[in-house]
């Protein structure tokens, strides 16, 4: 449906709809679900250099609005995933387009893990998620430095040949210059907002309902928060955005739309509601009718000039 169709840094999706990252993991589960050809794209799990555990459970909670999670970047490791994961999309659904998720503890482990994934014909673009603590630097998460962002990303788009995408945590007290400093450093366009750091507390056990303590807030109590933050950065760059946070509906879509998103993806949504990403889908041109929109690629001409 070319209304829906919007370019993402020279890579075409056919509509702008796609999992966040963690929620799909690499898209075995989902696939029994649902049509994953009929997604925008497919954003993979965080992968790191080797496999890793995750955290004690339990890793989730339901939450005022939305969810705590501290999954702890579980995954395979990038053999497995260049071995495996990918190879079986590749196989199971030729044109969907994969944007690969790329972590690490050091600025080591991120360059080596996009080097790889960038290999990947069906990965067109990579998400670098900088909310990973930098065990180099005493622990801060890599988004938090502006000067570390701009370092990581040169190093990062230095040795790929595909779009590199920031995701940006908004964990700091102003996102603009996270942003600016991705940009300075190369980034092809940005992601946001990864989850807010937050912390729920038994009664009962008077302890942390997270095994891990703090855990990252999803769903829809961020959405007017993304929102923000997205607005604040597009008055500040022309790069393009994929938009996250509690996208629970078309209209959610939309309003991203008007802050200055390019595309989304939709996490929590998909909790007990595996076709999320679909329904959503499949709404979106009646939602667009209500409000007279002909395209989204006009939408973006018309908000974005």
């Amino acid at each position: 449906m070319e209304r829906l169709a919007v370019n993402l840094a020279g890579v075409t999706l056919k509509n702008p709809v796609m999992p966040a990252s963690g929620t799909a993991a690499y898209g075995q589960t989902m696939a029994q679900q649902l049509d994953l050809s009929a997604l925008g794209g497919l954003v993979i799990k965080s992968t790191t250099a080797e496999p890793r555990e995750g955290n004690a459970r339990p890793t989730t909670a339901p939450t005022t609005a939305g969810w705590l999670n501290a999954i702890g970047l579980k995954n395979p490791g990038i053999t497995a995933v260049m071995q495996d994961r990918l190879p079986w999309l590749a196989q199971h659904y030729p044109d969907l387009p994969i944007v690969g998720s790329v972590a690490g503890s050091t600025m080591a482990e991120y360059v080596e893990v996009a080097k790889k994934m960038t290999t990947a014909p069906n990965v067109k673009l990579l998400e670098i998620n900088i909310s990973c603590p930098n065990v180099e630097k005493g622990g801060l998460a890599f988004g938090t430095d502006p000067q570390m962002v701009e370092t990581l990303t040169r190093a990062i788009v230095d040795v790929v040949d595909k779009p590199v995408f920031m995701k940006l945590t908004p964990n700091v007290t102003d996102i603009v210059p996270i942003a600016a400093a991705a940009e300075a450093g190369g980034a092809d366009g940005l992601t946001m907002i990864n989850t807010l750091t937050g912390l729920g507390i038994d009664l009962k056990t008077r302890k942390p309902i997270l095994a891990h303590g703090t855990g990252g807030l999803s769903g829809k109590a961020i959405h007017p928060l993304a929102v923000r933050m997205i607005h604040e950065v597009r008055q500040q760059t022309k790069l393009p955005i994929i938009g996250v946070g509690g996208v629970f509906t078309p209209a959610d879509v939309l309003e991203f739309y008007l802050a200055g998103a390019n595309a989304v993806e939709v996490g929590a949504a998909t909790y007990g509601h595996p076709t999320a990403c679909t329904d959503i889908i499949a709404g979106l041109p009646a939602e667009m009718d209500k409000y007279g929109i002909a395209s989204l690629q006009q939408l973006i001409a018309e908000v974005q000039g």
